[in-house]
């Protein structure tokens, strides 16, 4: 069976779904393939900056989600192994781009609020992606339930493992060694934290927490794992034991957040990135096909940036394509359709490359200082970087992605 679509996106993750909702503002339908059979809703958080507010303000959905989660005002790091508080950062000051706005936002409820906006159809679940075929300009988009989709626009949206970055060159996404687990602890009466950061800091480990609402905290654990440890994340009972064992000297208002979270409210996975190389020298668009969120730029969660940038690529995307279509690019003799989207897809791929390098960069080295455990990395990140490291956060964030066009 072959059906033709003018735009496909690949995954119906945030980037996925921002970009197809860009699309929709822009008066533009697009096909979402998803693998599940379901959105992807695991229990676990998203640190939103304010970059990703504008960029889910530009998509119609900003004030959907504020009014689900508190806003965070700063940021308190601490050491455990002497409980010294290393730096404290306000989120009070405004920035290059106005004020600065820094909420947890659940997963969930972020996909839900974009998916909900999108027209019934838009995204087909059970979809897997199996091959990729040229025929002409057009891709065919193969399934592994046999059906084949036409179309004159692919973007991969479909995650570190993306089907579509590999047929662009992307290689697989490097290791960096290190694991991350993340749970949300959900309580029936308020947890009673202030709305802030709380970063901690041990010998090779980060963890933190933070408020997504009243009484809901999501928290985080980063470190190096050494022989069986490897092996924690096909065991959620083990793997919380672990956590509670590795910040033993938390706090223990914070610490029993931890041992509150339900084993299915854990998830873990080793941290990846791109090598910066592959995106100053590969293919993030050719043609008619291009990729975009973790397909395009996985990075280390040390800034808390690779949700954002997601939404930041949607919004772009969106808009780039937007001026393709549009009534005046239309009517210009001297490019056809097939120009247009190429030099479209061009264009995104020049404004996004050096944003992602940067950020990838800049996280993977926040992430080796901040949970280093030599005695000269840790001098050097408690009694001179600390406060440029939190302060960083805000900077990186302090960027405006722009709106969309109008239909």
């Amino acid at each position: 069976m072959e059906a033709k679509v003018g735009v496909v996106i690949v995954g119906a993750g945030i980037a996925g779904l921002t970009t197809s909702l860009g699309l929709r503002r822009s008066g533009i339908s697009s096909l979402v393939l998803e693998s599940s059979d379901s959105l992807r809703v695991e229990r676990f958080a998203l640190s939103t900056w304010t970059n990703g507010w504008k960029a889910l303000d530009a998509v119609g959905v900003g004030d959907i989600l504020r009014q689900h989660h508190l806003q965070i005002y700063g940021n308190v790091t601490t050491y455990l192994i002497t409980g010294q508080q290393t730096s404290t950062t306000s989120y009070n000051a405004k920035g290059k781009h106005g004020a600065h706005e820094m909420r947890c936002v659940k997963r969930q409820l972020m996909l839900e609020a974009l998916a909900n906006e999108l027209p019934s159809g838009t995204i087909r679940y059970s979809s897997k992606v199996v091959a990729i075929e040229e025929s002409g300009f057009s891709k065919l988009v193969h399934l592994a339930d046999g059906t084949t989709i036409e179309t004159n626009v692919l973007i991969g949206c479909d995650g570190v493992n993306s089907v579509v970055g590999k047929w662009l060159g992307f290689n697989k996404a490097a290791s960096t060694g290190k694991s991350a687990v993340r749970g949300c602890a959900v309580l029936t009466n308020s947890h009673g934290l202030e709305p802030r950061i709380m970063q901690f800091f041990g010998d090779g480990f980060r963890s933190g927490a933070l408020s997504c609402d009243e009484k809901t905290v999501y928290w985080f654990l980063t470190w190096t794992p050494i022989n069986e440890e490897k092996e924690l994340e096909e065991d959620p009972l083990k793997l919380k034991q672990f956590v509670l064992r590795k910040l033993e000297q938390m706090p223990s208002n914070v610490r029993v957040l931890i041992e509150k979270t339900e084993l299915e409210g854990l998830s873990s996975s080793p941290l990846r990135y791109r090598h910066p190389w592959e995106l100053i020298f590969g293919n993030i668009s050719k043609g008619n096909v291009c990729v975009a969120g973790d397909a395009l730029h996985p990075m280390t969660p040390d800034l808390g940036q690779g949700g954002c940038c997601a939404l930041e690529d949607g919004v772009v995307l969106a808009r780039c394509l937007a001026e393709a279509f549009s009534k005046k690019a239309r009517q210009d003799e001297e490019k056809d359709h097939h120009s247009r989207i190429e030099a479209a897809l061009m264009k995104y791929a020049n404004e996004r490359r050096w944003r992602s390098i940067d950020l990838i960069i800049t996280s993977y080295i926040v992430g080796f200082v901040q949970a280093g455990g030599s005695k000269w990395v840790r001098l050097l990140r408690d009694r001179i970087m600390a406060p440029f490291l939190a302060g960083l956060m805000l900077k990186k964030s302090d960027f405006d992605c722009g709106k969309l066009n109008s239909p």
